[in-house]
């Protein structure tokens, strides 16, 4: 794919980001890095996280208490082997973790100002797993702007 005027292809690049299971994993540092290498001003950086069971939240960064309460309150909300759901080929949190992924998400889209993210003060990204064991997860990072 390419950009409107130009020859050369869109900035798009795939971080490899390991989760050491359910939980937490902020990512605003590598996606800031990308945005900056791709020499874009002023524009938009778009990143998507390529899973089913985990997610991207933009959240609070200062108080981790914060992130506490939020993995608690989904405990509560979508705990794992609850006998109303049916597909469980990979473990009492699998279709839990699908769940949590469809509330989370699973893209963000972030202006860029400056050559740089523009996140408020206490906003960070989050890859959020869902699921009970640690996996490797594959963001892509696509910036477009000027």
């Amino acid at each position: 794919m390419e950009r409107s005027g130009r020859s050369e292809p869109m900035p798009t690049h795939a971080l490899t980001i390991p989760t050491p299971g359910r939980g937490f994993v902020d990512v605003t540092a590598p996606v800031a890095e990308v945005v900056t290498d791709t020499g874009v001003d002023s524009g938009l950086a778009h990143v998507f996280l390529r899973h089913t069971s985990a997610g991207l939240i933009l959240c609070e960064n200062a108080d981790p208490q914060v992130l506490r309460d939020l993995e608690a309150w989904m405990e509560r909300a979508v705990p794992d082997g609850d006998p109303l759901f049916r597909h469980v080929a990979e473990g009492p949190d699998d279709m839990p973790a699908h769940v949590r992924s469809v509330l989370t998400g699973a893209s963000l889209t972030l202006p860029v100002r400056n050559g740089r993210l523009a996140l408020g003060t206490w906003q960070g990204i989050y890859l959020w797993e869902h699921r009970a064991h640690p996996h490797r997860r594959t963001l892509l990072v696509t910036v477009l702007g000027a």
